[in-house]
């Protein structure tokens, strides 16, 4: 079975989970609105790269309201640390009743044999993003002092996210891309496409696999 994280229980305001002598609450937080000129999703961290692809699942080009889920861990009933658990893009307020996990264009599940196994997108700079295409385009024109200037700031500033920041690449569309502190850091983090009632795309989420027990 390949990796399936419990969304229904990691996404809810309030819900506390226990591991490792730990106790985690996971809040929401509201961060900028999402500009999708283009409708095509990519996952990424545009820090590091600038060459990932979007998700062959398309949604309606509009503007869409992005979360940070933050787990504040707790011991003996003191805060010791605190760590965004996942990165969602909300496309509709419908709930959620299913989600897979989403590939690019050249990968399926049938590439995922072992137990647990999942696919997803690498970060080396500790940050991650959903953002369209064409906006991530747009920054990866940038160049590297530019970058620095808007994403690199010292101190960074105090936000709702750990590491967020966000600004408007692409002027002619008003296309955005907004960076967060990825989990615990580098890695490989999967995305799922999240589905309504009817089979209709409600969201993407990043998980940055703070909990792969949950």
């Amino acid at each position: 079975m390949v990796y399936d994280p419990d969304l229904d229980i990691l996404m809810v305001d309030g819900y506390r989970h226990r591991w490792k002598r730990s106790e985690f609450v996971i809040e929401s937080r509201e961060l900028d609105p999402v500009v999708l000129p283009t409708g095509r999703v990519v996952a990424c961290d545009p820090l590091s790269t600038r060459d990932d692809e979007p998700f062959p699942v398309t949604v309606t080009p509009g503007v869409y309201p992005l979360f940070a889920w933050v787990a504040t861990q707790f011991k003996r009933g003191k805060q010791v640390d605190r760590h965004n658990a996942l990165l969602e893009l909300r496309i509709s307020a419908a709930p959620a009743l299913t989600w897979e996990m989403a590939f690019l264009a050249d990968e399926s599940a049938a590439d995922l044999r072992e137990e647990g196994a999942y696919t997803g997108h690498t970060v080396d700079a500790g940050c991650a993003t959903l953002a369209d295409v064409e906006a991530l385009k747009a920054l990866w024109r940038w160049d590297i002092s530019e970058v620095d200037a808007v994403y690199v700031p010292r101190p960074l500033p105090a936000e709702p996210a750990l590491g967020y920041l966000s600004a408007v690449t692409d002027e002619e569309t008003g296309a955005n891309v907004s960076i967060l502190t990825s989990g615990r850091g580098n890695g490989v983090y999967p995305t799922f496409v999240l589905r309504g009632e009817h089979g209709e795309v409600t969201g993407f989420v990043n998980d940055f696999m703070l909990f792969p027990n949950a």
